[in-house]
């Protein structure tokens, strides 16, 4: 069922959301949370799409914000609030509230949504795009107990990542950390088989990918090793390999479904490790609501101390991704037989992975001491 509302008031879609449920036989509030989506008109069929799948398994009120900018100054004076509202099977598990703000009311956009909030459930505000630097402190993110951005869809997701990490708010989270649990499961998983000391680590994924970035500072965060991020044509993650004691630990996916476990003395095992849709992330992000106390050690590790740390080269053999040499560092000599003397190449000269050139350059930071 739905219900359009031109030049609206709070007030009236509440009494619309009443209408519809009565319409349908189920006057109780049956939903557990408030899912405020602040998106753009291009992107908001897909998010609302996800937001409504995750409510199956999180039965919500999904309130969409889409700020619609006047081109003419007389049209940005004109403030008007139009509404959809949608309840039952065309609202997933929930309800849904679309709305599409105009003029002056652009920038109050909290004093709309302040009164569509469930009564004594939790809210969470989520932005698919365009996503504030600062979430805890945008009016809408001050409404909620989690703020959720994703800087996949970032222009520049290395320097969205360094202003996230120097505004982290506890309830603050980030999609591309979400992308990273099942790899953070499985290479947990696979050091507990094993009894070795972590001496150094490669992060592989394609570029302009934060996951890559995310899972490196948490790798170097925990285990206090190098951790050296390189590129490959992707999709997504392709593979982690850690150089240990015992031998070599890899965990390689190139398909971005089925992943290869290598451990040294073992036999390879085939893992499933697929690429993940918007709505799985949301209804992972959905399961709980106290802070992430791991995302805010990995996001304040920060990205300019992953790299300053990176010396994991010589390691392994100055080998990047699909047999590139890293930089600086050769990976034969003159005749082609692999057997090149290493050569001292100051720090601040070694590009430290792809997604740095993408980004200021930041202050080199020493890695910290041993836990």
């Amino acid at each position: 069922m739905k219900i359009d509302l031109t030049d609206t008031t709070a007030s009236k879609i509440n009494k619309a959301l009443v209408q519809g449920r009565r319409a349908l036989g189920a006057p109780a509030v049956g939903m557990v949370l408030t899912l405020v989506v602040v998106t753009d008109e291009e992107n908001a069929y897909d998010a609302m799409k996800a937001a409504s799948e995750a409510s199956h398994e999180h039965p919500a009120r999904l309130i969409v914000v889409i700020k619609r900018h006047a081109r003419s100054p007389r049209d940005r004076t004109q403030s008007r609030l139009d509404a959809e509202v949608r309840v039952g099977a065309d609202a997933g598990a929930g309800e849904t509230v679309v709305l599409r703000l105009y003029g002056e009311v652009v920038n109050h956009a909290q004093s709309v949504v302040l009164p569509l909030l469930l009564p004594d459930a939790p809210v969470v505000v989520w932005w698919p795009v365009n996503a504030p630097l600062d979430p805890a402190k945008d009016p809408l993110g001050a409404l909620a107990q989690r703020r959720v951005t994703d800087t996949y869809a970032a222009e520049d997701p290395v320097g969205e990542l360094r202003a996230l990490s120097d505004a982290y708010t506890p309830g603050d989270t980030d999609l591309s950390w979400t992308r990273i649990t099942p790899w953070r499961s499985m290479l947990a998983a696979a050091l507990d088989q094993v009894s070795c000391q972590v001496k150094a680590v490669e992060v592989e994924g394609e570029e302009f990918n934060p996951s890559c970035e995310l899972l490196a500072m948490w790798l170097a965060e925990r285990l206090d090793v190098p951790v050296r991020r390189l590129r490959s044509a992707g999709p997504g993650l392709t593979g982690v390999r850690m150089d240990t004691s015992c031998g070599r630990i890899t965990l390689d996916r190139a398909d971005g479904t089925l992943a290869t476990l290598g451990i040294e003395g073992q036999p390879d095992r085939q893992v499933a490790l697929k690429r993940r849709e918007t709505s799985e992330l949301i209804a992972e992000e959905l399961r709980r609501l106290d802070p992430d106390e791991t995302y805010a050690a990995t996001l304040q590790y920060g990205v300019d101390r992953l790299y300053a740390g990176a010396d994991a080269a010589e390691v392994f053999g100055g080998k990047g991704a699909e047999g590139v040499p890293a930089e600086g560092v050769p990976a034969q000599n003159a005749s082609g037989d692999g057997d090149a003397e290493a050569v001292s190449v100051p720090e601040e000269d070694v590009v430290k992975g792809p997604a740095k050139r993408t980004a200021k350059r930041g202050p080199a930071v020493k890695r910290a001491a041993a836990k």
